[in-house]
């Protein structure tokens, strides 16, 4: 059974069995894979997985009662960098360059990338990278979502998720055949099974929403890893956290 335990982080006190999802961005809009209640995707002996695509991600059929993760940074600062990202790159060691260092607000509510990074180099001495402001769009529709979010929603990073069912970093990339077929053949041996193909969304936009349900369910159950700065909140008084599982590691939500 998934059993939900809120904190200060949004997620649940009481044990709730639950189904998870994860949510990716995608071509089509969003991508949710859910896994139902009492599927942990661990030991193959899997319930059934759920998979929809929506333009908007506040039309996504969400598990009431359950954990959401989202590969999208959730939390901004007022100033300053967040400490989660860095953390998430120093633990993905070479592949730590797919986690993107994500600037403060008013960097984000710029209307172009010229400004934008103008304004970021003023606010903390660098600027910011043009695929970080590829998320723009995105970012700004999960703050607002996870503000109102009906169910609790943790930042999760596939990578990370990734790197925990393989015991190490991947070293090939989600964007070659060979990156997508390791990352399909974890998720199957973690009892997490896939259709070949979606409408609207790309095979590694699938397997990393499919990543971060399972993340999702370690954090529902109390068992995921947290990246985080315990003295850093964002502008909206929320831990700015990545949750993800880190094998052998002690339960991190309480």
């Amino acid at each position: 059974m998934i059993a939900a335990s809120r904190s200060a982080a949004g997620v649940g006190s009481e044990d709730v069995a639950a189904s998870v999802t994860g949510v990716d961005a995608c071509r089509g809009g969003w991508i949710a894979v859910t896994l139902a209640a009492g599927d942990d995707g661990d030991d193959g002996d899997d319930g059934p997985v759920s998979v929809a695509v929506r333009r908007r991600l506040g039309a996504l059929p969400l598990p009431l009662g359950g954990i959401v993760g989202i590969d999208m940074p959730l939390g901004l600062l007022a100033d300053g960098w967040r400490t989660a990202d860095l953390l998430a790159r120093r633990a993905l060691g070479r592949r730590g360059s797919c986690v993107f260092a994500i600037p403060p607000r008013p960097v984000w509510e710029q209307p172009c990338y010229a400004d934008a990074n103008r304004l970021c180099r003023e606010l903390t001495g660098r600027g910011m990278s043009a695929q970080a402001w590829g998320l723009r769009v995105k970012l700004l529709e999960a703050d607002l979502f996870r503000a109102a979010a009906p169910v609790p929603c943790c930042e999760v990073h596939p990578e990370l998720s990734f790197a925990t069912l393989a015991g190490a970093p991947l070293a090939d990339s989600k964007h070659s055949a060979a990156g997508r077929e390791i990352r399909r053949a974890l998720l199957t041996e973690a009892g997490i099974e896939l259709p070949a193909r979606v409408p609207g969304a790309a095979e590694d936009d699938l397997l990393d929403a499919a990543a971060v349900a399972w993340s999702a369910a370690r954090i529902a159950a109390g068992t995921a890893s947290t990246l985080t700065d315990p003295v850093q909140l964002g502008d909206d008084g929320r831990e700015i956290a990545i949750r993800y599982l880190r094998r052998g590691a002690s339960p991190s939500i309480a």
